[in-house]
């Protein structure tokens, strides 16, 4: 039983370091690859169904060498929750062109409360006082170093609606249609990519030109913005498959709160190598952030703790005094029915 906890615990580390690294490097290779320093290519719509196509190719690899096991979901579930992430990402692109830099990182924090409050509203589910507490001071932490100037308007309001309740119902139901379909989080992600990746590529030159007024048939591609977006897809898949395995083995809530550990690494990071200007506001705000996931993963251990307390209890007492009666009595049976064999087989010896 311990040892089992312990590779559970480690497979759970490996889940979260996956996501971690392959999401900061690819912000890293996404930066260079976007930025007009970089290689200018400012098609992230389009990017991210390059992304979805690797992944969807890597799935029917998979599926075709035996890898992966593909197990049925209903086409209207897969196309339904295809929808709600394209509105995700397109929701995001647009709310981050239409809103101040601030507006766009309070909105991305208010996902974190909006997730709580659907999870509650979807599924009844209730949160301990310690969770409450961590979350408001993951909340407040990030918010701190990376929120400056707050300008909002009515069109980028909307889009930074639209883009949180889409990506918290994204992000439910990854765990949800896991549960409900017994299916893995790669075997999902191998269901869902191809009907992401074909949407996006139709869709995402039309978007990317409403963003920068470019189209993406007119960019020049050289060898080195060739190699960073595949290096992109290619950690785009990592980052993918980590996001449904942690969602799929812990909760969209928590797949939040400590993927604000994503947006620290980004900060330190891009004061190490790109030059960026760490304050002593930034460096408040990202201690507050690791005192609060450390509080939160603190709280929910202690939450599974008592969940485990009050279940084995229930366990012991689930007999009642009859069915120990009658087990007692099936025992007895057993008992003198072997009993009866072993004579018998004596006798036939014997004789």
């Amino acid at each position: 039983m311990e040892r089992q906890r312990s590779s559970t615990a480690v497979s759970d580390v490996g889940a979260w370091a996956m996501n971690v690294i392959s999401s900061v490097g690819i912000i890293m290779a996404n930066k260079h690859l976007m930025s007009p320093t970089g290689y200018g290519f400012v098609f992230a719509t389009t990017l991210t169904g390059f992304h979805f196509s690797t992944t969807a190719l890597v799935g029917l690899v998979s599926n075709a060498t035996g890898y992966s096991t593909p197990k049925h979901v209903p086409l209207w579930e897969l196309l339904w929750f295809s929808v709600v992430a394209n509105m995700s990402i397109t929701g995001m692109n647009f709310s981050l062109m239409l809103n101040s830099v601030g507006f766009y990182q309070i909105s991305k924090l208010s996902m974190i409360p909006v997730v709580c409050i659907m999870e509650w509203i979807l599924h009844s589910k209730r949160y301990t006082r310690e969770v409450k507490v961590a979350v408001a001071v993951v909340v407040v932490g990030v918010g701190v170093c990376t929120v400056t100037d707050v300008k909002v308007n009515g069109k980028g309001f909307f889009c930074a609606f639209v883009a949180v309740m889409s990506t918290s119902l994204q992000q439910i139901s990854i765990g949800s249609l896991q549960k409900k379909y017994s299916v893995g989080s790669f075997e999902l992600l191998s269901k869902t990519a191809p009907i992401q990746a074909l949407s996006l590529l139709i869709l995402g030159p039309f978007v990317d030109y409403y963003l920068n007024g470019q189209f993406i048939s007119n960019y020049t591609l050289s060898s080195g913005a060739f190699f960073f977006i595949l290096l992109s897809c290619s950690l785009a898949v990592f980052c993918n498959v980590s996001q449904y395995l942690c969602i799929g083995r812990f909760s969209a809530v928590s797949f939040q709160v400590l993927g604000h550990m994503k947006t620290v690494c980004v900060l330190t990071l891009g004061w190490l190598l790109f030059d960026s200007e760490l304050t002593w506001k930034n460096i408040l705000g990202i201690a507050l952030a690791v005192v609060g996931m450390i509080i939160y993963s603190w709280a929910v251990e202690v939450e599974k703790q008592a969940d485990y307390s009050k279940a084995t209890p229930h366990l012991k007492l689930s007999l009642s005094e009859e069915d120990v009666t009658l087990l007692k009595a099936g025992l007895e049976e057993i008992t003198s029915t072997t009993a009866t064999k072993d004579v018998e087989l004596v006798q036939d010896s014997k004789g």
